[in-house]
Order: structure tokens, then sequence, then C-alpha cells
């Protein structure tokens, strides 16, 4: 019998090869079919180590099969990647079942003439896995060459995006920055000031033998210690191992750190109306409202009704009762007749600086995608601007690593108008822990300066009339 986790893998990574869902998606579905937390756990390892991985382990697919990834079955390939992936990242599992078993799922996917196939490259692969033919590190960086392949291939990331950082930021950063998103990102919780304390999650948590410490920059981040949190297996904690209580009550939220630090750019508007433009799953929503005590009114808004679905769940949980909520389609000009004391656009980017949590990312994206986010985040910025009132503030950001996408949005918008200046963040009245400031005045996160995602966030200033 095939080991329940692998089998979902094997459909999980099938629905992302065919386009049907992105990582995300398909492990929520799969983590519902099965009832055993250790097989939910497994599951997820799997998977999200094959995306992140995936250029190497392609690589010493062909290099074993002696033949390219073109010329082997769909099936073929999954079954070889999620086999190798646990070969060469968890030893703890006996390579005989992992071949035995991909044997039997390429046999139940209809390709048993290839079941020898892939019985010979696995076990070519566990034999040579203590001296794998990777690209070694350069010796000399002068080489680019040799270095964009080690970064390519050894460290699993498109060469597109290996060229840019490389040329952005030279090969000791984008090396360092390849290995943090080739690393697990760890369990992060937002406390909802609504309902509880950060020192008081921790307590909750404790009770239920988890180990949470505080974030080192936005106030109300836990970080769960996933040393504690595996399963006797060894696998990584997943948002199934909380307790469901806490959650669905709304003491907290699962939300990135650098990401939480996002609703400070609004400043302080204790008394105000905030309008939170891209919204859904809501965590900036609850923020907002739980800043102004239940005073003033934060309206949140999204575009599909799934999404608006979501949000309506994650703010009736979190107990704020100053929040209204609207489907409304940003690409549009607003359906408001009046106007926002601060109006937030955290727009639909690339995710390109999300690839540790995400790492499905980093093979679903193309530089040629670039140019039509930016086009589409500036028209979304231009109508949020139409309803920031005189003397408020507008905010924009991103998850993404790009240019593209977060200065040049920046600049391209005051150019669109006289109506607006740039805020200086370093200056302004914002409780932003200065090193998350760069030396624009910009919010700005890099996994080699903070060791947090890359998220980028400008502020602007509508003119008093």
């Amino acid at each position: 019998m095939i080991a329940p986790a692998r089998v979902a893998a094997y459909h999980v990574l099938t629905a992302i090869a065919d386009g049907r869902a992105d990582l995300a998606t398909a492990l929520a579905h799969a983590r519902g079919t099965l009832p055993d937390d250790r097989d939910r756990a497994l599951t997820a390892e799997i998977v999200t180590g094959v995306q992140r991985w995936r250029g190497a382990l392609d690589f010493l697919i062909v290099h074993f099969a002696k033949r390219p990834i073109e010329r082997m079955d769909a099936e073929v390939v999954e079954t070889l990647r999620l086999s190798a992936y646990q070969l060469l990242h968890l030893t703890r599992v006996p390579a005989a079942a992992v071949v035995d078993d991909a044997v039997e799922l390429v046999r139940r996917a209809g390709r048993s003439s290839a079941s020898g196939f892939v019985n010979a490259v696995l076990r070519n692969i566990a034999r040579c896995r203590n001296r794998l033919p990777l690209p070694p590190r350069p010796s000399s960086l002068a080489n680019r060459s040799a270095a964009v392949e080690y970064l390519t291939v050894t460290l699993s990331h498109p060469a597109w995006l290996v060229e840019r950082w490389l040329d952005r930021f030279g090969f000791q950063i984008a090396e360092q920055w390849l290995r943090f998103n080739n690393g697990p990102a760890p369990l992060t919780l937002r406390a909802n000031p609504i309902r509880t304390t950060p020192a008081r999650l921790i307590e909750r948590l404790q009770q239920h033998g988890i180990r949470a410490t505080p974030g080192r920059f936005a106030p109300e981040a836990l970080i769960i210690d996933q040393r504690e949190q595996g399963d006797q297996k060894g696998y990584r904690a997943h948002r199934s191992s909380l307790p469901g209580d806490l959650l669905s009550e709304g003491w907290c939220v699962i939300q990135d750190e650098a990401s939480q630090l996002v609703p400070l750019l609004a400043g302080r508007h204790p008394q105000g109306r905030l309008l939170d433009t891209c919204a859904s799953p809501g965590g900036k929503t609850i923020a907002l409202a739980a800043a102004m005590t239940s005073r003033g009114v934060v309206v949140a808004c999204d575009v599909r009704p799934r999404r608006v679905d979501l949000l309506r769940r994650t703010v009736a949980a979190s107990g704020a009762t100053n929040t209204l909520l609207v489907q409304a389609d940003l690409l549009k000009p607003l359906p408001f007749s009046s106007t926002f004391d601060c109006v937030i656009v955290d727009a639909p980017c690339s995710g390109l600086g999300t690839l540790r949590r995400d790492p499905d990312i980093r093979w679903r994206r193309r530089e040629s995608d670039l140019p039509s986010l930016a086009a589409t985040e500036l028209v979304m910025i231009q109508h949020a601007a139409a309803v920031v009132a005189p003397g408020g503030r507008l905010v924009y950001s991103t998850c993404s690593s790009e240019p593209e996408e977060n200065e040049r949005i920046a600049a391209a918008f005051l150019q669109t108008t006289t109506e607006f200046t740039a805020v200086d963040l370093r200056t302004a009245d914002v409780a932003l822990p200065a090193a998350v400031i760069d030396e624009r005045g910009h919010f700005r996160t890099q996994p080699h300066v903070q060791g947090l995602e890359a998220f980028f966030g400008a502020a602007f200033v509508r003119s008093v009339l």
C-alpha cells in the first residue's frame, strides 16, 4: 500500500503542473482528504520541498535518466520529483520504501511500462546522494556563467530571476537571498489586539504545548518554535498544528511578519475613515480596525465573491465592530461618493518577494509578466487616489522584490498627478521600525537585511485645496 501522503503529494504536484491550482490551493484541498495530521504534514513537506528544489531535482533526473524532461510522461516526471526529493531531503524515510511507492504510483497512473525506468533512476539517485553531480559554487566570482549555473541549478531558481538579482545585488547577496528562499518559512501569527495581547496568546499557546516567541519588527508578531512543533518524524508545523479555536475565535491570524508591517504605513487615524482596497483575507483590515479601538470606520473591499466571503469570515471572527465590507473592483473607479483619510492599496503583484513561503511562484512567473503587472498596479493606485480626502494619505504596497512593481510605480504615479506628494517614512508619523525604512523613505524588507520576505511600501499625501 502506498503511503497516503505520497499519493496526496502526487495529486497536488500534478494539479500544479497542469495549471489547475497553485500550491496553496492544491495543498489545502489535499489536507481536507487526509485525516491524519502526520500525513498532512508530510504531504506539505514533500510538495513544498519539490517546488523549492525543482531546478536541482530536474537536473539530477535528467542526468540519471539520460533523457530530457520533455521526453518523459508528466506522471513519471512528478513521481520522480517527489521521490527524488524524499531520497535527498527526507532521509529518515527508507529509500526502499520511497522507490517501491514510486513504482506503484506510476503503475496506478497507467504508466506501468515506465516502472523499471523509475526504479532505475531513483536507485541511482539514492546511491549517489552523497556525491551528487550538481554544479559547484564557483571558485571565481568573475566566472559569470558558472555563477549563473550554480545559482540556477544547485540553488534551484529560474535563470531570468537569478541574472536580475546577480546584476542588482552581486553574487554574495544573490546567493544569500536564494538560500533564504530555499529555507522553511516559519509559522507566523499576528495576535489580534481586539481579542488578546501577544503575551496572553503566548500563554494560551503554551497550554497546548506550543512555544512561540515575539517577532523582531512587527509588534503583534509571534513566531512558532518549529523545533518543538515538528511531529515525531520531524515534519514541520503548519496551521493544523494550532488549536482550532485560536483562529475561529479571532485570537490571531496567520500572517507573515513583513506583511504585518504594512498597516503601520497608514499612520494614526483614531476616529477617521480608512479604506483597505485589496483587503482579503483580512489581516490588514483587522489590524487597522484594532488600531482605531473601535472608533471611526474601516471599509474593506475585494473583487471576487470568494475573496469577499473569506474577508467577511476573518472580520467576523476578529470582533471588529467598526468595519464595513464592499465588493469592488480596483481596476474600475471605486463606488464611493465620499473620501477617506487613508486608502491602502496592497496590490496584487508578482509575489516574487515571497518565494520562501510560495515556492511555486518562481516557476510560474516570467520576466515578461512584469510590464503587464506594473500597468495594472498603476491603474489601481490611480483609482484609489481618487477617493483620498484632501490632506489624506495613500499607501501603496507589494510583496514583490522587483523595482518595476515598487519604486518605479511610486515614481510613475507621481508623474501622473500634481495633487499628491511623496511621504518620507523616515520622518512621518508612523510606528515603523527604522530598520525597515530605506534611504528613499520607502518601507522595504529584504532577506539579506532583516531576514524577512521582500515587501515594499510607499506613502503619499494629497494636497489640501
